[in-house]
């Protein structure tokens, strides 16, 4: 099977001509790993690439199979971990330069466990920014990400890698981290479909109140097995929810009729969107429409910049990273970070304080104007794309163009994003679908549906284009 046949393989027909003896892991495996030893270096999405323990997970997989005993849902298939999420025995870098020579992780975190414990095979890391903090693929450790829908753009953040080595068919699927956008962003410049869960759904290390772990795949049902592979308890995360038996995959149809859908395109502050992604979502909500959705608009509730206090909280978050650092040289850590987070040095616990009650006042006010509405439509990202090599939309704040998503993070509502048309470039735009906490299922269901109306077939870029 060649990468481009594969690339339009699902997990379910992935893993039944595994069961039927169709398809072989080893021969999926070794098809993949040429593929991204072809290209990986003009995209620079993976790293700690393994072929050799990759291929021998393949072939334990394979002999599973042949005796009708695989370990679980994911039982072969190719699969990459984010840089951030630890491995017993792989790197941990977390993006920076000064990071390294670090010492090799000593455990697994959960998401990582619970893809061993399904027979996935793991065989390399996704680069990623500083600290994860940039919605682009920019790293002093790595270099710069390309988005193989177009070299010369970017892949979004901070789960770059996973974006461009899935969309470009390195692998069926990722688990990447979301801290203000981070699987939404690259699934919305690559073309790929990601969600965020509520947190506490997926549990992750170290525990973090806005950071969620959340699969990235090449279509809806593929990434709902992920979610039910990575949803339930783990102590070690005193977030995590009770156990999950929730099949996400097998529950993905719906009837559309009667749901309240609201078209949210205005935050009230941030950059505005451009009229293409407007398009887009309006386009989304017309679609749903056609199927007894009742579509309206939704009025931000928020007065005041409710993005502010976010990013000064996460000046915080990335000012303590440096200084844990080890001694290092200035090019060790992105400079755009670094001259970012330089107002955290003055900041007071008062002042901290202070942000942290303007967040849950947002937050109470986002619960109460979403009453009465079962999902909101709204970008993704208010831009396209923009070049490779920029940190985001602006050099001195460049997490400012994550307004649609970051907020989601605090209010801990599980939000997707899902390429709901291209731009007259061929650049993917993506869609944010959120729901109220808990309803996970429910966002990838309304995901799910969006795919299912937007008219065209997926024309992935195996091979990077320009």
């Amino acid at each position: 099977m060649s990468v481009s046949e594969l690339a339009n393989t699902n997990v379910r027909a992935l893993t039944e001509g595994f069961r039927t003896g169709t398809l072989s892991p080893v021969e999926v495996l070794e098809t993949v790993l040429d593929h991204a030893g072809r290209f990986n270096g003009a995209l620079n999405a993976l790293f700690s690439i393994r072929p050799e323990e990759s291929l021998a997970a393949a072939k334990a997989s394979e002999q599973r199979w042949r005796e009708g005993k695989p370990m679980g849902l994911l039982d072969g298939v190719p699969v990459t971990v984010k840089d951030s999420v630890a491995i017993n025995g792989w790197p941990f870098h977390h993006g920076v330069g000064a990071n390294r020579n670090a010492p090799y992780s000593q455990m697994d975190s959960p998401p990582a466990a619970r893809l061993k414990e399904t027979g996935a095979v793991i065989f390399a890391k996704t680069t990623m920014p500083d600290c994860g903090l940039l919605a682009a693929g920019v790293s002093s450790l790595f270099g710069i990400v390309r988005n193989p829908w177009n070299v010369a753009f970017n892949t979004g953040g901070s789960s770059a890698g996973a974006g461009a080595s899935l969309a470009s068919g390195m692998g069926f699927l990722s688990v990447g981290s979301d801290i203000a956008g981070s699987v939404r962003c690259p699934a919305s410049h690559c073309g790929l479909t990601a969600i965020k869960p509520t947190q506490g759904r997926i549990p992750h290390l170290m525990p973090d109140f806005m950071r969620s772990a959340g699969p990235l795949g090449r279509s809806t049902e593929d990434i709902a097995y992920l979610m039910t592979v990575l949803s339930g308890a783990d102590e070690r995360d005193p977030w995590s929810f009770p156990p999950d038996t929730t099949q996400y995959q097998e529950e993905l149809d719906r009837d559309l009729g009667g749901l309240r859908i609201g078209i949210l395109t205005d935050m009230g502050f941030g950059p505005k969107p451009e009229a293409a992604v407007v398009a887009a979502v309006e386009d989304a909500g017309r679609a749903l429409a056609v199927d007894g959705a009742f579509v309206e608009p939704f009025v931000s509730p928020l007065e005041e910049d409710c993005y502010e206090p976010i990013d000064r909280w996460l000046m915080v978050r990335g000012y303590a990273e440096m200084l844990a650092l080890p001694p290092h040289e200035p090019g060790d850590f992105l400079h755009y970070v670094r001259d970012w987070f330089q107002p955290a040095k003055a900041m007071s616990a008062l002042e901290m304080w202070s942000l942290m009650g303007r967040i849950a006042k947002m937050r109470v006010e986002l619960f109460a104007a979403m009453e009465g509405f079962d999902y909101i439509l709204a970008p993704t990202l208010p831009v396209v794309n923009f070049p490779a090599e920029e940190p985001g939309m602006f050099r001195d704040k460049p997490l400012a163009h994550t307004v649609f998503t970051a907020l989601f993070n605090q209010t801990g509502q599980p939000a997707s994003s899902v390429c709901f048309r291209f731009d007259e470039r061929k650049l993917p735009i993506g869609v944010q679908v959120v729901g109220h906490r808990f309803d996970d299922l429910g966002v990838l269901q309304i995901t799910k549906a969006l795919e299912d109306r937007r008219g065209f077939a997926m024309d992935w870029p195996v091979t990077p284009r320009q």
